[in-house]
């Protein structure tokens, strides 16, 4: 990954936010690293945070875009032994300095400890991938020395913040070039905007390096069968139906699609979690296996699904409906569905990495994210739950 800062541009930036836009564009520019509401910066002076706010892309955020939170209060919250979301987001939002400001990133307290002015923080496809294996914390432990704190995965927001800042107690923050959430993603840090962009860079390049050395991507598929029309007409119906809505189609018959859905470990492969878990909002927990028989085959997913729900869920959740995002049709490739063309774009990007991802993870030792309690804690986010139970 190269670095795509230009000194002259940055020569006519006159304000540290405007660096801070600056560079957040850069990091947004990459898909490898971002994707759709994806990541978070920040920029604090001495009493304000200025972090991403709820509903912006960095690939194209602007000044308004950075919600200005005072600084002390959030560093507080770090040092509390708990703290609901809701109850978070609700601070958070009192503390702003601007009231039609956005609503603060979830990762608002964790920028704020982190004691540098510019905070860069991505879910690169490259080391989460890597992370996403079974002796991948010992290949990042290797990659990058003591100069990386690695940090097993937990739930971002408060007690992703709560690990952090007891891990750093004592830490020399000067010796460290970045935090690898694994499963998750990376955070740089530096007072100098450049210098933070630039060590993400160089984090995600060493990762790049590994896997172009270890793996390959396949370029053909000569086993994919060619799939009708009508098929995918009839498969999607049949979505729509359970989704109560109509439903915008996108076939993703790439090499690696391919290769995937012919993969006798296909259904090992696709139980064992997303790239990141941010992902599941999106895409569900896992996509309907389709071969043969459209209806029995969906039906398979519902139930599927029903039995992740209720191994998980506790009274006061409610159920999400019981339609897939996207599917696998066997020997063939996948098939995403959206409400409308803008959904089903962003499923199409996000699967395509998450397939490139397991392809990868597959060459390193095998396909291994989260915990499905831990992606089912994600997808029924106390906040999204809150959102239903006041429809």
């Amino acid at each position: 990954m190269k670095s795509l800062f230009d000194d002259a541009k940055a020569q006519t930036l006159t304000t540290p936010l405007q660096m801070r836009v600056y560079t957040s564009q850069l990091l947004g520019q990459s898909e490898d690293l971002v994707l759709h509401g994806g990541g978070n910066t920040s920029y604090k002076d001495a009493d304000t945070l200025y972090v991403k706010g709820s509903g912006w892309n960095l690939v194209d955020i602007e000044e308004p875009g950075f919600s200005p939170v005072d600084l002390e209060v959030l560093k507080e919250m770090a040092t509390r032994d708990t703290l609901s979301d809701t109850q978070m987001v609700a601070e958070q939002r009192a503390a702003l300095r601007n009231p039609e400001a956005p609503n603060p990133s979830i990762e608002a307290i964790l920028h704020a400890i982190i004691p540098f002015a510019f905070v860069d923080h991505t879910h690169t496809d490259a080391i989460v991938t890597i992370s996403n294996t079974p002796n991948g914390k010992k290949v990042l432990e290797a990659l990058y020395g003591e100069n990386v704190l690695i940090i097993d995965y937990v739930m971002p927001g408060f007690i992703l913040s709560k690990e952090i800042y007891a891990k750093t107690h004592g830490v020399d923050w000067s010796t460290l070039e970045g935090i690898i959430l694994l499963n998750h993603g990376l955070f740089t840090f530096d007072d100098d905007a450049k210098r933070s962009y630039e060590k993400h860079i160089n984090l995600v390049t060493k990762a790049e390096a590994y896997i172009a050395e270890n793996t390959f991507l396949p370029t053909r598929c000569d086993t994919k069968h060619e799939i009708s029309q009508d098929y995918i007409d009839a498969l999607s119906d049949e979505v729509a139906k359970l989704r109560g809505c109509l439903i915008t189609t996108k076939v993703l018959d790439t090499p690696e699609a391919c290769t995937l859905s012919v993969s006798p470990l296909l259904e090992n492969i696709l139980a064992a979690g997303e790239l990141t878990p941010e992902h599941v909002i999106r895409i569900k927990p896992f996509p309907a296996v389709i071969s043969g028989d459209i209806n029995m085959s969906l039906q398979a997913f519902i139930d599927q699904y029903k039995h992740y729900f209720e191994r998980h869920a506790s009274a006061e959740h409610i159920c999400l409906d019981l339609a897939p995002r996207y599917a696998i049709i066997k020997d063939f490739g996948a098939v995403v569905f959206g409400k409308d063309e803008k959904e089903a774009k962003i499923i199409a990007d996000i699967v395509t990495h998450n397939i490139k991802a397991m392809l990868i993870a597959e060459q390193l030792g095998g396909w291994k994210s989260l915990e499905q309690s831990d992606i089912f804690a994600m997808e029924y986010w106390e906040l999204e739950q809150n959102k239903l139970k006041k429809r």
